[in-house]
């Protein structure tokens, strides 16, 4: 049985004080730079066995009645369709996406900003579109010599540049589709003009990751660390926090990097010097929520495994050039993390080898671990799948949920009508029989009831699986790994 290594309750009740703090210190007006994945923080929820991964977005809504949302997307991503590796749509079509969820959740979202803006066509046509469905926009600029430049950054050329955003409460979150959007940028320049306005306002940053008051090797700090590889992220002690107050806590190096620079445009735009290091800009409150350290750190291997396993895919797939692959290992045997610690891996690929086809093992909330093979009938995931489900819902492993007078009509329409080349059902179209006998037949009731129980459990293919089947297991919460390697030597795989 997996443990629950985290009281997410006092995170919520601790994390939006921290906040309100925060709001005080400042005289009543903060930009809140709010990274990470509001609505869907399944890292989190992977690392942290009990975080919720809404979690954040049930903090805010603590905060509802005095937080307005703006929404920073860098113009060159909307130029560029870049799309968001996760939901697979671009960044353009990810903040209406934002906005609906915000608004679904009662909170306010006052307005998009253009970051780095340079007239490109599709930003432009964006804001339109936005506009024309309500939504307030302003444009940041590209400010040459950002971000070591600060006599330029800070001047009627830099931010002053920037158009001022109009807000209307006390907290201000900043939250962007993806990394690099300029939430950081968009905040400061916020700064910049209530300073020159008179309006006392001030900044902090909300990241979970790192986790700034556990150990830098703490296996939960390791996987943000793989988590992060493609982005070149590293675990550093705060230096800035050590001498000013002798105490050892973790940030990355990105922030610390850029710290002086941020220290100086406080300065310059005549902030208090209430920050003497990253850490101190920061409003974490996760380190204080973990209750089970063994039960965390356990967690943490498991996932900087399947990091591991995804970036070797990405690599297959010819997504990346297996650098990140490379420097998950380091972390791995830095760690002393073996991929044995998976019990799934090693039995989906034993039954792969057993069998001569490709195979799928998983694991159940109990410890028991099912398999399932490639049949004539099914793929191995959709097999593994109904033998899962029969195991969890207590119903002997020879009865056939789904009747072979079911699957082949199904079979005939893939190949005959709808021009598919295997015929064997995939998971989504498994799930769909399976929910069509349900109306008839007690047993497939039964397993269909279990579906609920396959959260968060683990699941290992000897081979890399179609999106269909990625998808289905996505949804249903499963945590999937993929041996690097097809099915087949041909050249496209859809």
């Amino acid at each position: 049985m997996k443990k629950t290594g985290f009281d997410n309750e006092k995170y919520l009740e601790m994390q939006s004080a921290r906040i309100r703090e925060r709001i005080a210190l400042f005289g009543g007006k903060l930009y809140l730079e709010f990274g990470g994945k509001l609505f869907d923080d399944f890292h989190a929820a992977r690392v942290l066995p009990g975080f919720a991964p809404d979690s954040k977005i049930r903090m805010l809504c603590k905060l509802s009645d005095t937080a307005e949302i703006v929404i920073a997307v860098h113009a060159g991503d909307i130029e560029k369709n870049k799309v968001r590796g996760d939901l697979g749509i671009t960044y353009d079509q990810d903040v209406l996406r934002l906005i609906d969820a915000f608004r679904g959740f009662g909170l306010y979202v006052g307005s998009v900003v253009l970051t780095r803006f340079e007239g490109q066509s599709g930003a432009v046509a964006f804001q339109r579109r936005l506009e024309s469905l309500g939504v307030r926009v302003y444009r940041h600029y590209k400010i040459p010599g950002y971000p070591s430049d600060v006599n330029r950054i800070v001047s009627e050329e830099g931010f002053g540049r920037n158009e001022y955003i109009e807000t209307t409460r006390p907290l201000v979150v900043v939250t962007a589709p993806g990394p690099g959007s300029g939430k950081m940028a968009t905040c400061l320049s916020q700064l910049y003009h209530d300073s020159i306005r008179g309006i006392r306002s001030g900044y902090a940053k909300f990241e979970t990751f790192p986790i700034w008051n556990l150990p830098l090797k703490h296996t939960v700090n390791v996987a943000y660390e793989a988590a992060t590889a493609d982005l070149d992220d590293v675990n550093v002690i705060d230096p800035f926090h050590l001498e000013a107050y002798g105490e050892a806590t973790v940030n990355y190096n990105r922030d610390v990097e850029i710290f002086p620079v941020l220290h100086a445009v406080f300065e310059r735009i005549g902030q208090p010097a209430l920050y003497r290091s990253p850490t101190d800009m920061g409003v974490n409150m996760a380190g204080y929520c973990i209750t089970d350290d063994e039960a965390v750190r356990y967690a943490a291997r498991l996932e900087v495994i399947r990091r591991y396993y995804a970036a070797q895919v990405s690599a297959r797939k010819g997504l990346t050039d297996g650098t990140d692959a490379e420097r998950i290992k380091l972390l791995m045997d830095g760690a002393g993390i073996s991929v044995g610690e998976r019990a799934v891996i090693a039995i989906a690929n034993e039954k792969a080898e057993q069998t001569g086809m490709p195979a799928a093992a998983l694991e159940l909330p109990d410890g028991r671990i099912v398999t399932g093979k490639t049949s004539d009938l099914l793929g191995a995931t959709s097999a593994m799948l109904l033998n899962g489900l029969k195991a969890l819902a207590g119903i002997p492993d020879e009865t056939h949920l789904i009747s072979p007078q079911i699957i082949m009509p199904i079979q005939n329409l893939k190949v005959n009508h709808l021009g598919n080349h295997n015929p064997r059902l995939h998971t989504d179209e498994v799930l769909v029989a399976l929910s069509i006998c349900a109306a008839t037949d007690k047993t497939a009731r039964l397993a269909m009831e279990q579906l609920k129980n396959l959260r968060c459990c683990e699941v290992h293919s000897s081979v890399i699986l179609s999106q269909v089947d990625e998808g289905v297991m996505r949804k249903l919460g499963i945590n999937l790994t993929c041996e690097p390697r097809y099915q087949t030597k041909k050249l496209y795989h859809g």
